[in-house]
This record gives C-alpha cells, structure tokens and sequence, in this order.
C-alpha cells in the first residue's frame, strides 16, 4: 500500500507540475507521498526522520512549502519544498550516485 501511494503521489506531482503547477494536485501529490512514506516506514521511523536536530531546516521548508500549496501559492511552495527536499535527503544522494555508477558494472548494461 504505501509504495502504491508514493508512486501515486510522483505521479500526481508530475502531472501538477505538467499542467502548469496545479495547486490541487500538488497538494495530492504530497498528501499521498507522506502518507506513502509513513505506511512504508512506519510513523515513528518516519516522524524521528524529519524532526531530527540536524534536519530541522528542511523539515520547516519542506512541511512550509506544503501549507504554501495548500494556500494555493503553488509555484512558491514548490520551490519551499524542493529546497527542503535537498536538505533533507542530502545525506542520500552520494549514496544513490554510487548506486547509478555501479550499474555499469552489470555486463548486460555496460555494453549500452
């Protein structure tokens, strides 16, 4: 259920951003992305990621861009929140990037 929410919330996000910043879908999208995320991890593991000392700053511009497009300021709120984003998972970028990196290790795609 909650990888079907998170893939649902990316795609109502994409879609809100396709038509032109949609400030109802967006807000979907993120209700559905948390929501998502706390069936997966759980709401304890979930509310000790995002009120973590060190990651406070992007909790308030992620959770702040969420009642910005809520108040249907969308294109302001994406911005809030995109920067929460990367200060939030800013840690789990390198870790992703060695991941992509070490795909061309497999034989099948290092010839593509």
């Amino acid at each position: 259920i909650g990888v079907g929410l998170v893939g649902f919330g990316l795609f109502f996000l994409l879609f809100g951003i396709l038509l032109y910043f949609d400030s109802v879908l967006l807000a979907f999208g993120n209700l559905l992305f948390l929501s998502g995320l706390v069936f997966i991890i759980g709401f304890r593991r979930t509310f000790t990621f995002f009120f973590q000392r060190p990651k406070l700053k992007g909790t308030g511009f992620f959770f702040g861009g969420l009642v910005v497009v809520l108040m249907r300021w969308p294109i302001l709120g994406m911005l809030l929140e995109a920067y929460g984003f990367v200060s939030l998972f800013r840690s789990f970028f390198p870790v992703a990037f060695g991941f992509l990196g070490s795909l061309a290790n497999i034989p099948l795609l290092s010839q593509v």
